[in-house]
């Protein structure tokens, strides 16, 4: 099968990868795109989009709006046109400002949304080919469950695997200030054993966080505080067995990882093609499976965002009674193009959604969310309930902290501007060093997919073996394929400084030479 046709071409992609601010082209603040204002009217857009979040309870009172200046960067407007459209809502008692405490909603309680009846339904450097014979044990084209802890735990110079954030931008300061806040106001009854939910701050601080940041609305009763997607993934598991479904089709190119977590409790995981504009609903529907997984934000491993046709194609496949289960993959990491919202935005009811703090903060941290229809509600809690008892509650109540005081969203401006940097330098070596490979999934997230030409003279696995036996970690497209696709790597470039990406990239491009 072809690869999908939205790419940056052979590497020719000045456009691509232009590092002007003005690129992104919204907010993630309410999904802000100023393309949707009048010619002359922005300041009366803005007004009228804040007044109906005060309205509709996106932005419950008490919640902060960004600083002035960040909103007008981010829109690429001048700081005017907010300042103006703050002024409007001050002037309607709709918010206030505090000085250095910012502009907050004062507006009277807005409406929540009621948490759904919940039902009772019952019952997650060598040549490449002389490499290859020397390290099979690693590199296989059919990888188990024990896969990806013997790649973390192998050693390299430069590590390029994806899914792996800067760890070195944790925010060590900020947590150690929360830390010390929470533990001061801490009752000795908080130390017990917590709400197998998720305490009612984080989960009051994510309902907030989708809001802004992804569309949802959601009242914090629905969220359910899991230890990341992985968890998510292996409780819908569980849960989806008590209500009979044992099939859960899956993107390809997707995820080989949230595939075996899946294919751990279900009978059948049947892939579906990944075209230019996402998921191909029309080959979902022909594997008649009742339920999809899918990465709508930003495809793993491609980076394509889920076209809007197709979109709304999906979401009547489950308004006709699928499910959708929406990993919502490094949709905070977006550097030239608009937000888009989540799906469960638009289907809660047939929109299981995951969400996780693994790529904005750290993975140690094992906290993510798990938001879920009313009528999985018991059965995903009763699975949550029998693994853990819970998710330890100092680090949410940390995270809450951060979360609502806006510290979070600094953090994440702070890591678009240096990931921007990063994978511009990865895309300028590829440019030097791999001419004959297509880049892929530029314009977001932390890895780069590429596909190289097909007589390439080894396959993908032969290259990532001889790779690693020259100090650089990557993986293999086929990894993460089951249908036919031409051979490729999936690149990690978050965690790597310029000249450590450069590097192992020129590596790279050295072996695909040889092989060739």
């Amino acid at each position: 099968m072809a690869p999908p046709s939205r790419h940056y071409g052979p590497v020719n992609r000045s456009k691509a990868v232009a590092s002007d601010r003005s690129k992104e082209a919204g907010a993630d603040f309410l999904q802000l795109d100023t393309a949707d204002a009048p010619p002359g009217g922005l300041t009366d857009w803005l007004s009228r989009r804040l007044r109906e979040a005060v309205g509709d309870g996106r932005l419950p009172g008490g919640s902060r709006l960004p600083a002035s200046r960040v909103l007008a960067a981010e829109l690429g407007v001048s700081r005017g046109v907010v300042t103006d459209a703050y002024r409007r809502l001050a002037e309607e008692g709709r918010v206030a400002g505090q000085g250095r405490g910012g502009t907050v909603v004062v507006a009277g309680p807005a409406p929540t949304v009621p948490p759904a009846a919940t039902s009772s339904a019952s019952a997650p450097a060598p040549s490449a080919s002389a490499a290859t014979s020397s390290a099979p044990a690693l590199y296989r084209p059919d990888p188990d469950a024990e896969v990806f802890d013997l790649l973390r735990g192998t050693p390299a110079r430069i590590d390029l695997t994806p899914g792996v954030p800067d760890l070195a931008a944790f925010p060590r300061a900020a947590w150690l200030r929360a830390e010390r806040a929470v533990l001061d106001g801490l009752a000795a009854h908080d130390l017990g054993y917590g709400d197998v939910r998720g305490t009612p701050a984080l989960r009051r601080a994510v309902a907030h966080w989708l809001a802004r940041n992804r569309g949802i609305r959601a009242d914090p009763d629905e969220v359910l505080i899991v230890a990341g997607t992985a968890q998510a993934l292996a409780l819908l598991g569980r849960a989806l067995g008590r209500v009979g479904i044992d099939e859960v089709a899956v993107e390809d190119p997707g995820s080989l990882g949230a595939r075996q977590h899946l294919a751990h409790w279900l009978a059948a995981t049947p892939p579906v093609p990944v075209d230019a504009e996402g998921i191909r609903v029309d080959a979902l529907r022909a594997t008649g499976a009742p339920a999809v997984l899918l990465t709508p934000a930003h495809q793993f491993p491609t980076g394509v965002v889920l076209g809007g046709d197709r979109r709304r194609e999906l979401l009547r496949w489950a308004a006709e009674g699928g499910l959708v289960i929406e990993d919502d993959y490094d949709a905070e990491h977006r550097y030239d193009r608009p937000p888009v919202p989540a799906l469960r935005a638009a289907l809660p009811e047939r929109v299981c959604y995951a969400g996780s703090i693994s790529k904005l903060l750290a993975p140690a941290l094992r906290t993510g969310w798990l938001l879920v229809p009313a009528r999985l509600r018991d059965a995903v809690l009763d699975a949550k309930r029998f693994a853990d008892l819970g998710n330890p509650v100092l680090p949410q109540l940390v995270l809450a902290r951060l979360m609502e005081s806006g510290e979070l969203d600094r953090h994440l401006r702070l890591l678009r501007r240096r990931h921007r940097r990063r994978r511009d330098a990865m895309i300028a070596a590829i440019r030097t060093h791999l001419p004959g490979a297509t880049v892929h999934g530029a314009a977001a997230g932390l890895h780069l997919m590429l596909t190289l030409p097909e007589e390439l003279g080894c396959t993908d696995i032969e290259l990532a073996t001889a790779a690693l036996a020259a100090g650089v970690k990557t993986q293999p497209l086929s990894w993460h394929t089951r249908l036919p696709y031409p051979p490729g790597l999936v690149l990690g470039y978050a965690a790597g400084s310029p000249p450590e990406l450069t590097e192992g990239v020129a590596v790279l491009g050295r072996l695909v030479r040889q092989a060739g």
